[in-house]
């Protein structure tokens, strides 16, 4: 693991080791912090580990949806090199 980078979310610093690089990890955490900001501003008497279960749940959420936006894109491009690859052999029968 690189070196330590520090990064502040919802106003607590924190100390954190990554493989990735630091201007990633910057990123990551100001996404973190903007979605938990989002959560605590939305519901002012949200406790920070209620909003943080939230938040991990609306990430988690996005990702599953991304996955099976991967998932469709796949097979659709399956389809395709199928099809193409039935015309280019149709051609040379």
């Amino acid at each position: 693991m690189k070196k330590p980078i520090r990064v502040r979310i919802l106003d607590h610093e924190y100390l954190l080791r990554s493989d990735e690089d630091e201007e990633r990890v910057e990123e990551i955490a100001k996404f973190v912090n903007a979605k938990l900001t989002e959560i605590k501003n939305s519901g002012p008497s949200l406790s920070e580990s209620k909003a943080a279960i939230l938040a991990a749940f609306y990430v988690a959420s996005d990702y599953f949806q991304v996955l099976e936006e991967r998932e469709a894109l796949e097979k659709r491009v399956e389809e395709r090199i199928r099809a193409l690859n039935e015309q280019i052999d149709s051609m040379y029968l």
